[in-house]
């Protein structure tokens, strides 16, 4: 969308058709209704929830269509029992008093990496956690104390910001470094690991958005966008099937219906007559795998390594109102016996905040049995700006009078949060393959279902940041094919945007924020690493910036 965004700004230059699987547009960006009755809300985002304040390109792009996204508070809620597991943000626990010492150490080793970072690019979190000798759990089940700083503390962290969930053991440990010393972001502490309640924000009603933002890229009437449509298989280079010419065009699309599906269902096979359509260039901005599967034999060798790199993993995330499975496997009230022993001016502040205002949107557990395998959930009332009464497009959208109140003035969220009896939670339970066989989804009341969906999860391993990242520039551009997606570097929705930004760049669009600094800085290191590519003379001030 972002591709298409770039490109419709140029009606004389270029024909863009998008052919998209779904009903509607945004992939994983998805909006369901709910019952407003019993819930406080009509809808909920289901696949998308927020991102970090400093997701520029996203929230440009949110703006040029009007919407905006929500200030909220990040309370974090890890694990339940008090004295081995249970550990947040909000005020200092015993956990935390424990790890103390591997806190402070964790701090010196990311500045450590910082200096190496080549190195660990293909070293993972769990190598490096050895390597440094952080606190290890005894490897002897019947007397085990739970003491591995990696289970408890980092694994579920890391899981948490990058969503990598089981694989959070093998991913790169550049990675850490590169987001916990992030000066915009400013998430490690010395004395308690994350920083306190750092500021993220929620995303509008992505339904709406990215309505809004089909009718933006069609408006200049030089984008089609066809939606339950699903590419089968392309030709690059090749003479029309059925010519008598031998005459090559550049790109033949194959594609049929998928009309009729809902939007939470992938059809085996498509079906309906095969349309054929030519173009000059192509992006695929699809899951690597997915491409491979359209590209068939026509995928070059290098193609092949590259995308055939990327792992795929099968979560299934259940959006329920079952507080009793929420209460037996999380902390979602605040207790005074969970209070660290410190007694400093910090802690304080802490324990009297929890008091009042202990309200986590995010809560991550391990399994007892395998603590490298974590489940996650979230409290969409907490995290969702609609429960608290937020328009729709975000707290700058303009309000209609028929939503404004009796003196003209927008209509007020609701003095408190409702009661937790009436809370909307999501459960996601990960990698079907690996760790099913612990899951706890059973135990989720039946009754207390509201939707259920399935999702496809790129795995952040450490091989794929030796063996697809630094070698997307060896696919871009050539066999007039470009690839666009957040599997390209990391899985984050500011990734996505800024990839089709970039491909659509290589074709010769401008880039829509070249004036905000802001934006242009992850665009600038995405068009080098993943296109190894400057952006254009009269883009940039001097030869590399």
């Amino acid at each position: 969308m972002s591709a298409a965004y770039a490109l419709s700004l140029h009606p004389d230059k270029f024909a863009v058709t998008i052919f998209e699987q779904s009903a509607d547009t945004g992939g994983m960006a998805t909006s369901i209704p709910i019952d407003g009755a019993a819930y406080g809300a009509e809808y909920i985002n289901d696949g998308v929830q927020g991102a970090s304040p400093v997701f520029y390109n996203t929230y440009a792009m949110f703006d040029k269509l009007g919407f905006s996204a929500s200030p909220v508070g990040m309370q974090v809620s890890f694990g339940r029992d008090k004295d081995t597991e249970f550990w947040s943000n909000v005020f200092p626990s015993r956990v935390i008093d424990k790890f103390g010492p591997d806190i402070k150490k964790f701090g010196r080793v990311l500045k450590f990496i910082k200096t190496f970072e080549p190195l660990f690019a293909v070293i993972s979190v769990q190598a490096m956690l050895k390597m440094f000798r952080f606190s290890k759990a005894s490897p002897i089940a019947l007397i085990r104390q739970l003491e591995d700083f990696g289970e408890t503390i980092v694994y579920p962290l890391v899981a948490l910001f990058f969503g990598t969930g089981n694989q959070t053991p093998f991913i790169s440990s550049a990675i850490l470094e590169r987001v916990f010393m992030d000066p915009n972001m400013r998430l490690y502490s010395p004395d308690s690991f994350l920083a306190s309640i750092p500021d993220m924000r929620a995303f509008p009603r992505l339904s709406e958005l990215y309505g809004s933002w089909s009718k933006e890229v069609t408006s200049r009437g030089n984008v089609d966008i066809r939606t339950s449509r699903q590419v089968t298989r392309i030709l690059r280079g090749r003479p029309v099937e059925g010519s008598s010419s031998k005459a090559t065009v550049s790109v033949q699309v194959f594609s049929q219906s998928t009309a009729g599906l809902g939007t939470d269902q992938k059809p085996k096979e498509p079906f309906g007559p095969e349309e054929r359509d030519e173009f000059d260039e192509l992006i695929m901005a699809c899951d690597a795998d997915s491409a491979l599967k359209i590209l068939g034999k026509q995928a070059s060798w290098m193609e092949r390594k590259v995308l055939g790199n990327v792992k795929y993993l099968w979560d299934i995330s259940v959006t329920h109102n079952d507080v009793e499975y929420m209460e037996k496997y999380y902390r979602l009230r605040y207790s005074p016996d969970l209070k660290s022993s410190r007694t400093d001016d910090d802690a304080k502040k802490g324990y009297e905040l929890a008091e009042k205002e202990f309200s986590p949107l995010y809560f991550i557990r391990s399994y007892p049995s395998d603590k490298k395998k974590i489940e996650m959930s979230f409290d969409l009332t907490n995290y969702q700006a609609q429960f608290k009464g937020e328009h729709p497009r975000g707290p700058l959208a303009r309000t209609s009078p028929a939503e404004t109140g009796e003196d003209g003035s927008p209509p007020q969220p609701p003095s408190s949060s409702p009661p937790l009896e009436k809370h909307v939670f999501q459960t996601i339970f990960l990698d079907r393959d690996g760790s099913e066989e612990l899951w706890s989804r059973d135990d989720v009341d039946t009754d207390k279902v509201i939707y259920e969906k399935w999702w496809k999860q790129q795995s952040h391993r450490w091989q794929h940041y030796a063996g697809t990242v630094p070698w997307m520039m060896m696919i871009n551009g050539k066999h007039h094919t470009r690839y666009a997606g957040a599997w390209s570097v990391l899985n984050m929705h500011e990734i996505a945007v800024v990839s089709g930004f970039a491909a659509a760049y290589q074709l010769g669009a401008d880039y829509p924020f070249s004036e905000d600094e802001n934006c242009k800085r992850l665009f600038r290191l995405y068009l080098g690493l993943s296109h190894g590519s400057r952006m254009r003379a009269e883009d940039r001030k001097g030869f590399f910036a």
